[in-house]
């Protein structure tokens, strides 16, 4: 078992939910309570990551962030360090291949609360802001919760992307899906298997809280 591998994954899952579903929560209310021009086009480029091969999306974020690029040289200029092959480097990666598994739940989410309660709460006093703050968000965490556990689960178990922007690099951007294929590689199927498994387990395990999750709401809600 490569427990370094599995921390830098876990690591990985962790900071890529801390930064994306913030983010997503604005993005997704923003889609799901506005029309404007180009709003079509904005969903399909987010959700393009769902059918674009990993390698693909993997070479223009390796072509856009190596060395001899703007943001490349900006990166070296100010860290010291290149952007490229570096666990920074990936997390900017695992950020963007996250963003349809973060953004689509949360956007029904807030899709599903009606107008009403949302004209109820400003006819009651609530500003916009406390209106998202005490009414939105609260009916809107189904979605939310979803987000993070399919964002987290699939952080741990991307290998495209991860490999073509981050290399193999022991303790840097090794994963352990990366790590099972290195372990194929070798023959070594004892250790692969046991890799595989835990990361079957996790995605189960998560899959499994959604589900017990929202047979809790409906019970909660009672019958339609």
């Amino acid at each position: 078992m490569d427990w370094q591998a599995l921390e830098l994954s876990l690591s990985l899952g962790f900071y890529t939910c801390i930064i994306l579903i913030p983010f997503g929560i604005i993005l997704a209310r923003l889609i799901a309570w506005h029309s404007f021009p180009g709003r079509n086009i904005l969903q399909a480029l987010l959700a393009l990551p769902l059918i674009l091969p990993p390698t693909v999306l993997g070479f223009y974020l390796l072509s856009a962030m190596g060395n001899r690029t703007p943001l490349g040289q900006w990166y070296e200029s100010v860290f010291g360090s290149s952007l490229v092959f570096s666990f920074q480097g990936i997390l900017i990666a695992s950020i963007i291949f996250n963003i349809p598994f973060a953004i689509q739940p949360m956007q029904r989410a807030f899709e599903s609360i009606p107008q009403s309660i949302r004209e109820a709460a400003w006819s009651c006093g609530l500003s916009s802001w406390k209106t998202f703050t005490r009414i939105e968000l609260p009916l809107a965490w189904p979605g939310i919760l979803t987000s993070i556990i399919l964002t987290f689960a699939h952080t741990l178990g991307e290998f495209g992307v991860v490999l073509m922007v981050g290399g193999n690099i022991q303790g840097e951007t090794r994963t352990i899906a990366i790590s099972i294929y290195d372990r194929v590689q070798a023959f070594d199927n004892a250790n692969a298997a046991i890799m595989s498994a835990t990361l079957l387990g996790i995605s189960f395990v998560a899959i499994s809280i959604i589900y017990i999750f929202y047979d809790k709401l409906g019970s909660y809600r009672g019958p339609r």
